[in-house]
C-alpha cells in the first residue's frame, strides 16, 4: 500500500511537471525568445557564408558589364615640383606603377564581380596614371622628431565603356593610403613598420578602393 502511494505521488509529480512545461513552452515570452535566437542564428550563418565567398563588394553595375581590361598604370609623377621643405618626405620606389597594376588585377580576380580580360574583348577599360607617391608626417615626439607617418599613393582614373566607346566616369586624385610608426618612433606600445611595408599596405588600399569604385552603382 505504501509503495502504491509513493508511485501515485511520483506520477502526479511528473504530470504536474509536464503541464507546467507545456504552459512554459506556450508562453508568448518564450516563443519570442526562441524566434529571436533562431533569427540571430540565421544572421550569423548568413554572415559566415558571405565572408567565405571571397567577395569584397556586392556589384551594383549593369549586368552587361562582365569583364574589364586594366591598362598598365603610367608613371606621371613629377618628383621635382616640391621645394626643399617637402623633399625629405618624398620617396621613390622603382616600378611602383607595375606593382600597382598587378595588385589591381589580383584585386579584381579576388572580388569576382568583373573578370580581367584582353583589351579587345573587355566590356570596360580602366585607364590610370600614377601622379604622386609620398609620405607625410602626422605626429611628432617630444624631440620634434616624426613619430608617425601617412603613406599615400595618388592616381588619376578613367573608366571607359569599350563597347559604346564612351567614358563612364573619371576620378582625379584618387588616393590609397596607410598610417604607420617608423622604427625610430619613440612612442610607447606601438607596432612599427618600414617604409617598404607601408608602401605595400598603401598599394593594397589603393587597389581595394579602385575595385570598389568600379563595381559600385554609377
Amino acid at each position: 500500500m505504501g509503495s502504491q502511494v509513493i508511485r501515485a505521488a511520483a506520477d502526479y509529480g511528473e504530470d504536474e511537471m509536464i503541464r507546467k512545461s507545456i504552459r512554459w513552452l506556450n508562453a508568448p515570452g518564450f516563443r519570442l525568445q526562441v524566434k529571436t535566437l533562431l533569427l540571430g542564428g540565421a544572421l550569423v550563418a548568413c554572415s559566415v557564408q558571405l565572408a567565405s565567398c571571397g567577395y569584397t563588394t556586392r556589384s551594383m553595375i549593369s549586368d552587361k558589364f562582365k569583364t574589364i581590361y586594366i591598362t598598365p598604370f603610367t608613371n606621371k609623377m613629377d618628383v621635382t615640383k616640391d621645394g626643399a621643405e617637402n623633399a625629405r618626405y618624398r620617396i621613390y620606389r622603382p616600378m611602383l606603377n607595375t606593382e600597382i597594376t598587378k595588385k589591381v588585377i589580383n584585386q579584381y580576380l579576388w572580388d569576382g564581380n568583373l573578370r580581367p580580360a584582353k583589351e579587345e574583348t573587355a566590356d570596360l577599360i580602366l585607364k590610370a596614371d600614377l601622379i604622386e607617391y609620398r609620405k607625410e608626417p602626422l605626429r611628432y615626439d617630444e624631440n620634434d622628431e616624426v613619430a608617425e607617418y601617412r603613406m599615400a599613393i595618388v592616381a588619376n582614373l578613367i573608366l571607359w565603356d569599350n563597347k559604346e566607346n564612351a567614358q563612364v566616369w573619371q576620378e582625379t586624385g584618387f588616393t590609397g593610403e596607410t598610417t604607420y610608426f617608423p622604427g625610430t618612433s619613440t612612442l610607447a606600445n606601438v607596432v612599427t613598420k618600414t617604409d617598404e611595408q607601408a608602401v605595400t599596405d598603401a598599394v593594397a588600399d589603393l587597389a581595394r578602393r579602385i575595385v570598389e569604385r568600379t563595381v559600385e552603382q554609377w
